[in-house]
């Protein structure tokens, strides 16, 4: 790729006007001779000229010059992920417990609807959570509603059964 030459030579660092050239006889801009001691600091009375900075002519379209930051890049590090909400872990646990011991579903989905309540208000994580609790322990509370009704049928059967059977023996 060729690039075009410069049309006034300004805006290359290399082609920046130099200071002028030092006078040999001149010590701290004093004529030699006359300043035995010269001060301390041979700048303090020069004044400094910073040069704007300049665009480079050769910087590819698209591209911000030479020099500056890349803009609109986000900041380091990952974005903050909110707290979980413990109330929903405690209910997704005993929901599940509840398979087991029976007795910790319906807590389990009680606590989940509280928790879904104050997932609701502060913004935390852990709906899923919450709303897994309500569901599996409000199942397994209906199974275990049905498994007692069974037993209790069971139970009025066999004493129905065991008493009209034995009264005709006496």
């Amino acid at each position: 790729m060729t690039y075009p030459p410069p049309t006034d030579g300004q805006n290359e660092p290399w082609s920046q006007p130099s200071a002028p050239p030092v006078d040999p006889t001149l010590v701290s801009g004093q004529p030699a001779g006359l300043d035995p001691y010269p001060p301390a600091d041979p700048y303090a009375g020069m004044k400094v000229e910073r040069a704007a900075p300049v665009a480079d002519p050769y910087a590819a379209p698209g591209y911000a010059p030479a020099g500056y930051p890349p803009p609109g890049y986000p900041g380091y590090g990952y974005p903050v992920a909110p707290k979980t909400n413990g109330l929903a872990v405690a209910a997704l646990v005993l929901a599940l417990v509840g398979l087991a011991s029976c007795i910790t579903a319906p807590i389990g989905a009680i606590m989940g609807h509280v928790a879904m309540k104050q997932i609701r208000q502060t913004g935390e994580a852990g709906e899923g959570m919450a709303k897994a609790a309500i569901i599996v322990g409000w199942i397994l509370t209906g199974l275990l509603a049905l498994l007692i009704i069974f037993y209790i049928v069971v139970i009025v059967i066999a004493i129905y059964a065991g008493s009209t059977s034995g009264s005709s023996s006496y």
